[in-house]
């Protein structure tokens, strides 16, 4: 019995350990992927802020303008942009993002973006409908590919296919501390944050018109900010992951520290056995 209780023990101490090796491998790529997503995310918010600031200061100085994207209408139709991860093992991640996605869609009737095969599968699985899964790769997209994406969602929104534009996404604040979060994009309106209005409170001058100039920096304004939401998220899904590779590796550690102990225990027991035999049957 001591013998076959060994021999389980032995063989669960090396199926730990491959399973150790496996999340320590993950963790340090986790680790290389966070450290360079840091530095993007550092550039994209500068970039982020400076195109938000410098629409909501038009917006809010000159919101008389006759442009499609700045005219409220009725909401039939809301479109949200999703963006979760590509892979699962970066614990609470991807379950976070698409519950508060739930909540923020609440009884609406919506159309969905998805960015990240995860965001695609959970979309089929719920029956959204879906504008276009040609994105589902996340770590894939660039500023290319949001300018993409941006040109896709005006199009549609001129063409009263929604009335509304969301993106939900995951705002990096730390390696431990990840933070779902919603952004309308469309219509620009009045409810913009006040933070980035410049101290120039002038009329601005638009050439060739106010129309023809929003019209025209409209999507590229969108594309700014899905280029800093998908930053955002694909950094915190590595810290995520990260964190979560780190907990398993250790939890992996502590577990193979106890069932050592337990071997040595049933060794330990299986010798003392050997012995009594061997001097019960000296007949000493």
């Amino acid at each position: 019995m001591a013998e076959s209780s060994m021999k389980d023990i032995s063989s669960r101490i090396k199926s730990i350990k491959s399973t150790k090796q496996i999340t320590k491998a993950m963790e340090l790529v986790a680790t290389s992927k966070l450290s360079k997503a840091k530095e993007r995310i550092a550039k994209s918010r500068y970039f982020h802020s400076a195109v938000y600031a410098a629409l909501t200061d038009i917006a809010k100085r000159n919101m008389d303008t006759d442009s499609v994207y700045a005219l409220k209408r009725e909401i039939k139709k809301s479109c949200f942009v999703i963006i979760g991860g590509d892979r699962g093992l970066a614990g609470g991640y991807n379950s976070n993002v698409f519950r508060y996605a739930k909540e923020q869609i609440g009884d609406k009737t919506v159309s969905i973006l998805p960015i990240g095969k995860r965001t695609t599968e959970y979309c089929r699985r719920m029956g959204y409908e879906i504008v276009s899964d040609e994105f589902s790769n996340v770590e894939e997209q660039n500023v290319g590919s949001c300018h993409e994406m941006a040109n896709l969602l005006t199009d549609c929104y001129l063409k009263r296919e929604f009335d509304e534009l969301y993106v939900v996404y995951t705002e990096f604040i730390s390696v431990l501390n990840q933070r779902p979060e919603i952004m309308k994009l469309l219509p620009l309106d009045k409810n913009m944050k006040e933070d980035h209005i410049t101290e120039n409170k002038g009329l601005i001058l638009f050439e060739p018109g106010m129309e023809s100039v929003f019209n025209a920096i409209v999507p590229s304004y969108v594309a700014g900010m899905l280029w800093g939401a998908v930053c955002e998220s694909t950094t915190s899904e590595f810290g995520a992951r990260r964190t979560a590779m780190e907990s398993a590796t250790k939890n992996a550690e502590e577990m193979i520290d106890n069932l050592s102990l337990k071997y040595n225990r049933a060794r330990q027991g299986s010798i003392t056995q050997e012995i009594t035999e061997i001097v019960a049957g000296s007949g000493l």
